[in-house]
């Protein structure tokens, strides 16, 4: 029946996005490169054309990173800069890479890739000497799976890659090495390493162990899977599509009306429904959706889309807007009670209290915010509130976890973690640094807000 086509839910293999991160050089561009060429999205006309231009360039090694790596900008600078997307499938699941950046300027596109990501990928280079700069103080490889971890990635596969490289030859004293070294780091990100962590050697270059085990003759000692297999075989997430409807706007434009795209965080949306877009509580209605450019009739929890909406005109949309089913929309708040975990302040300001000033990243949202209280710090071990004298004023160093409430200097939407995670979660950054992760326990309901 042409109805069944027109639906994507005629599609039952689950999406996940898979999100890249790690340090500038690890490799990750290569790696989207592989992963498009060997699921079949890319034909060999294309790699060996751009073969021939990264052989002009001498840039012979980063020909497969070009397919990631759009923009003339990046390839010239062999960068990743904006979240680039692709698309691949196996017969088991369908996936989109966002291939975030890693150097150290581009941490916001790398906290928007990693918002919308299920399972994280972090790739760690083998090489002597470049695994050392990614991981010691300053290296983007801690920033960044912190920031995956309290953006919701609770999967992470750690891709060790140039395992060919002259200085490693698949040696299983390196793999081990790098191993010991990363899993204590993960355990205190929060990662439980032994259900939810997976090591994977690879060669992106060469596409070694990428879809096709590797073979015993290049290294004898793995015994685990191929990249793809560990990827098919991550248990299904567990996704309500009978929960009420959350799209948090991560960009938008005019096309024969107004188009939002982003990441449907919660239940599910059809061709032809009513939502509420937040916080300024217009109501719209669906007219087109697009998963990944193809329209379709309903859209279930978890997918990328882009929806036409009647009733709104462009200009009224922000990103970090957020439409939803009338009958139960996002709160509107403009203070917030967090759990808060401090990484590493400022050289500079390097002391925590009330009246502490910074940039808040919730889902798509960025704004400015205060913090307005700190309620009280919280015990690592025991996660249990510290006694505080009377009248003590508190104040929070790097490494400490609390209690703390936050202001913001506009309304934003959110949820409580505990009811859409996605929408609870955040990380506060100061000049360019993520100095906290935290999680909205308590929210205020803005005062203004016509609630109909």
């Amino acid at each position: 029946a042409p109805e069944e086509e027109d639906d994507a839910t005629g599609d039952q293999r689950e999406h996940l996005n898979l999100c890249f991160i790690g340090h500038v050089d690890a490799g990750k561009s290569t790696i989207g490169g592989q992963i498009l060429f060997q699921s079949g999205m890319v034909d060999d006309r294309t790699i060996e054309k751009f073969e021939k231009e990264a052989k002009d360039k001498n840039r012979e090694s980063w020909y497969m990173a070009y397919i990631m790596d759009t923009n003339e900008e990046e390839r010239a600078k062999g960068k990743t800069v904006e979240a680039g997307r692709a698309h691949f499938e196996t017969e088991k699941k369908r996936y989109t890479v966002i291939d975030a950046p890693g150097h150290k300027n581009y941490v916001p596109n790398m906290i928007q890739g990693a918002a919308q990501a299920d399972v994280g990928v972090l790739v760690i280079a083998a090489r002597k000497g470049e695994f050392e700069t990614g991981f010691e103080r300053g290296g983007q490889t801690r920033e960044h799976a912190q920031l995956a971890k309290v953006l919701g990635v609770s999967k992470l596969i750690v891709v060790v890659n140039k395992m060919d490289d002259p200085t490693v030859k698949w040696s299983k004293e390196r793999w081990d090495e790098i191993n010991t070294k990363i899993n204590p780091f993960l355990k205190s990100c929060g990662y439980n390493v032994a259900k939810d962590v997976t090591y994977v050697p690879i060669s992106g270059l060469y596409g070694t162990n990428m879809k096709t085990k590797v073979t015993a003759d290049v290294c004898p000692w793995y015994e685990g899977k191929s990249f793809f297999d560990t990827l098919d075989d991550l248990d299904p997430l567990d996704r309500n599509p009978d929960a009420p409807f959350r799209l948090p706007v991560l960009d938008k434009h005019k096309d024969m009306g107004t188009i939002v795209m982003g990441k449907t965080e919660a239940g599910t949306v059809r061709r032809g429904d009513k939502l509420v877009v937040m916080p300024n509580n217009v109501h719209v209605k669906v007219t087109n959706v697009y998963r990944d450019d193809i329209e379709c009739s309903k859209v279930a929890p978890g997918e990328n889309v882009r929806m036409r909406l009647a009733g709104i005109e462009e200009d009224a949309i922000m990103t970090g807007f957020v439409l939803c089913a009338p009958s139960a929309p996002v709160h509107v708040t403009q203070e917030i009670e967090c759990q808060l975990a401090i990484l590493e302040l400022l050289e500079h300001k390097s002391i925590f209290t009330a009246g502490y000033k910074a940039i808040i990243h919730i889902h798509a949202v960025t704004e400015e915010c205060e913090v307005t209280k700190i309620v009280n710090e919280i015990d690592g071990k025991t996660r249990k509130p510290k006694e505080k004298k009377k009248g003590q004023a508190l104040f929070l160093k790097g490494g400490s976890l609390a209690t703390v409430r936050i202001r913001t200097s506009g309304i934003i939407c959110c949820e409580k973690f505990a009811d859409v995670p996605q929408l609870g979660r955040f990380t506060l950054r100061d000049e360019g640094k993520t100095i906290a992760i935290g999680k909205v326990l308590k929210l205020k309901p803005y005062e203004g807000a016509n609630q109909a």
